[in-house]
């Protein structure tokens, strides 16, 4: 009997069924350097006989389309962050400096009540403002986009599950809902790895080193899981917004939510009590940890 296809492949247009591999994951001896139709084709064919492919994961359209629309509102979160940062800077070199909680609604009837004596750098207040205003704009559409993309029929399970995690919005549970796609590839101890989340190693007989962490993957995710881990760094409590999110949430997803904000807060205060171990190192080993406890819930179908 012929045996059923991955997941990952497809049917093509001539009757076969397709597969997609990571060209990253092909094996390849170092000193391969021509570059031949026949012999590839023939080597690629041996790899899948022996299992040595590695399966991607084939988006649809509306997969693309979601990933777009995440992405749209990662361009306009660091578009708005550039036009704030050029604005306050350019009220800073005339000494406008405002003391206290920054862009809330004071700062703001603040910024509107600035006058600058000089015509000219009056204009380029004028024009900084109108950019952050607009980029602000621009992502509050974006974000009411997202939150009716998480109520789609095949997205709403897996996003009510994630945002059941402290520090899970719904906004952070759609990024990394559509950019990882299919969970099953993973375990939870491969999806740090393949996030960049892991340190990198070098080991030659009795030495062992461990760097920075790797960066490999999806950029986007890395920063949604980063930013997460730093809601760890304080105990768990009681949160209107975090029940409003675990409402209809099944009681077994409730439990392995509850049981991850105790055990990333227990990892936070582990790493934050050795010494030299700076805050930001122990966010991204958190981060490296919630990764596992967002697949957890992703595969509990």
């Amino acid at each position: 009997m012929r045996p059923a296809p991955p997941a990952t492949a497809w049917h093509g247009r001539w009757g076969r069924d397709c597969l997609g591999a990571a060209p990253s994951r092909i094996p390849r001896a170092p000193g391969e350097r021509g570059k031949n139709d026949r012999r590839d084709a023939e080597r690629l064919a041996r790899l899948l006989r022996a299992g040595e492919l590695v399966a991607v994961a084939v988006p649809t359209s509306a997969d693309e389309g979601a990933r777009d629309l995440v992405r749209a509102r990662e361009d306009a979160r660091a578009d708005l962050m550039r036009a704030r940062h050029r604005l306050s800077k350019m009220l800073l070199r005339h000494g406008r400096v405002y003391d206290k909680g920054a862009w809330s609604g004071a700062h703001d009837a603040w910024l509107r009540r600035q006058a600058l004596d000089e015509p000219a750098a009056q204009a380029a207040l004028v024009d900084y403002y109108d950019a952050a205003l607009t980029a602000r704009l621009r992502r509050g559409r974006l974000d009411a986009a997202i939150g009716e993309l998480a109520d789609r029929p095949d997205l709403a399970p897996l996003v009510g599950r994630l945002q059941c995690l402290r520090g899970v919005s719904t906004l952070t549970a759609v990024g990394l809902a559509v950019e990882i796609g299919d969970w099953h590839r993973f375990s939870g101890a491969r999806i740090g790895a393949y996030l960049g989340l892991t340190p990198s190693e070098s080991q030659s007989g009795a030495r062992h080193t461990r760097g920075p962490i790797t960066k490999t993957g999806n950029g986007h995710v890395r920063r949604l899981l980063v930013e997460a881990a730093w809601h760890h760094r304080r105990p768990p409590r009681a949160s209107l917004a975090l029940e409003r999110r675990r409402e209809g949430a099944r009681p077994e997803v409730r439990a392995r939510a509850e049981a991850a904000g105790l055990r990333l807060h227990r990892r936070w205060v582990h790493l934050d009590a050795r010494r030299g171990l700076r805050s930001t190192i122990v966010a991204v080993a958190v981060a490296r940890e919630l990764a596992g406890w967002c697949w957890s819930l992703a595969v509990m179908e």
